[in-house]
């Protein structure tokens, strides 16, 4: 065993780990992490499979953002893991079976094997200066440049989307505005006003005032 195949399957070890611990963790940012953990040893397969750009391009989508952004939706949400309990049970059934079909497709695959990986891979090896992320870029640019312009205008009006949403000013909203508490002056925030009484005040008697003024 060289080391190429040493570090695969310490990567597909690990993946597989973290995978696991995804769906059996109880508490839900504890799944989220073990997910990003998942991603960075995904990452590191596609780099011993030479696909650089994939690897870099999960690193930066996938774990700099999104799961980022899973993370602290997780923590705000504040999800009770009591109710979740009786949910689970109710769908263990379904669960069982979208397993069962999962693990048989990987049994098939794996005892079926990949024929036409290793000729692929020659081919490419035989190529001198072969750059995956080149030849991907020119795919990208030239026999799909509309899907690409397409997927950008999409990605481009969710983000105006989501800043329009920000501007949109509420009737309810408790917010303190600095450059008005600046001018603001005492006499403006309160006013003495002299108010008759209501009613007069009851006549102490000569015995209860002169105990008062013995207390200390």
């Amino acid at each position: 065993m060289d080391v190429r195949n040493a570090f695969f399957y310490l990567f597909a070890a690990a993946l597989l780990f973290a995978a696991l611990r995804v769906i059996t963790a109880r508490n839900p940012v504890h799944a989220v992490l073990y997910l990003i953990f998942a991603f960075s040893q995904a990452a590191g397969v596609w780099l011993l499979m030479r696909a650089e750009f994939l690897a870099i391009l999960l690193v930066m989508v996938y774990l700099g953002a999104v799961m980022v952004l899973f993370l602290f939706v997780v923590m705000m949400l504040d999800i009770r893991i009591e109710r979740m309990q009786g949910a689970l049970k109710k769908n263990l059934p379904a669960a069982l079976v979208i397993l069962a079909v999962v693990v048989g497709q990987m049994v098939a695959v794996l005892w079926l094997g990949f024929p036409d990986t290793d000729a692929a891979g020659e081919l490419i090896a035989a190529q001198p200066g072969y750059n995956n992320t080149r030849e991907l870029g020119k795919l990208m640019y030239t026999e799909y440049v509309l899907p690409v312009q397409v997927a950008g205008v999409i990605l481009l009006v969710g983000m105006i989307a989501a800043i329009a949403l920000t501007l949109r000013t509420r009737r309810d909203t408790k917010a303190i505005d600095p450059s008005l508490q600046v001018h603001v002056k005492a006499e403006d925030r309160m006013r003495v006003v002299q108010m008759p009484a209501v009613r007069r005040a009851p006549a102490v008697e000569p015995a209860q005032a002169a105990q008062e003024e013995i207390k200390p």
